[in-house]
């Protein structure tokens, strides 16, 4: 791959930060046209039929899944590897970004990211303090209680960075937005996981283009990005008026 790839989808995003991190540990260029999927226009939803980010594009595929696409970055440039190379290991890893990709989407994303981002910012609704009540109570206990037991006390999951490693961290980064940090005293292995994997250098590098999203109104992302110097595409998939996915999760 010599020219950039093509990535449509908000840094904010974690499913479009697995992919970034993907990109960078193997020393893929892109481009991106960082827009929420919320903001995306009638071409979006061409190219993305369930109106989700992230999208990818080079000159072969147009891809939709975070998880698709790293499989696809993996097969096409296998050097150096996001997967682990021993059969159950990989199928471990590919597990362990299921749930990441599920359980932990339904949790820290709809039910604490949104409700405390999402909802004010873009539909302009009030967060519902039952189902945060619910969230931060039991939800997040639950998924931390399983983390604590399947994350390793020093290093990555499967000695070298893997995607499993990355698919989890990249839920935590959007907790922090929440406000939503592990207890450390509680969950020890799960708190000094999450801190050496976002401490990687391919998270580093997003981390200012987050920050500055976050705390910047919408329709604005894309001035202070090119601001930030990030790797915009020309054209852009964002429209001024939000609309819903067709699906919830």
């Amino acid at each position: 791959m010599t020219a950039p790839v093509q990535i449509i989808g908000s840094y904010v995003s974690p499913y479009v930060r697995k992919v970034l991190v993907c990109l960078d540990l193997k020393g893929i260029a892109y481009k991106i046209d960082p827009i929420i999927p919320f903001m995306g226009d009638d071409r979006f939803a061409q190219v993305s039929p369930l109106r989700r980010i992230p999208v990818f594009q080079d000159s072969r595929v147009t891809l939709t899944d975070s998880s698709v696409i790293c499989q696809y970055l993996e097969d096409s440039q296998p050097e150096p590897a996001f997967y682990p190379r021993d059969i159950v290991d990989r199928a471990r890893a590919r597990w362990l970004e299921e749930f990441a990709d599920t359980r932990m989407g339904d949790v820290f994303i709809w039910r604490l990211f949104n409700q405390v981002v999402i909802n004010p910012r873009v539909w302009g609704e009030k967060t519902d303090a039952a189902i945060l009540e619910q969230t931060l109570e039991h939800d997040l206990p639950d998924v931390l209680n399983h983390l604590e037991t399947q994350l390793p006390a020093a290093g990555f999951l499967f000695g070298e960075i893997s995607i499993a490693d990355v698919s989890i961290a990249c839920f935590f980064r959007n907790a922090s937005f929440a406000r939503y940090t592990v207890d450390a005293g509680r969950w020890p292995r799960t708190a000094g996981f999450v801190e050496r994997v976002l401490a990687l250098p391919s998270f580093e590098r997003l981390k200012r283009f987050e920050d500055k999203m976050i705390r910047t109104p919408i329709p604005k992302h894309r001035e202070v990005l090119a601001e930030l110097g990030a790797p915009l595409l020309e054209e852009t998939y964002g429209t001024t008026t939000p609309r819903r996915g067709v699906m919830r999760s």
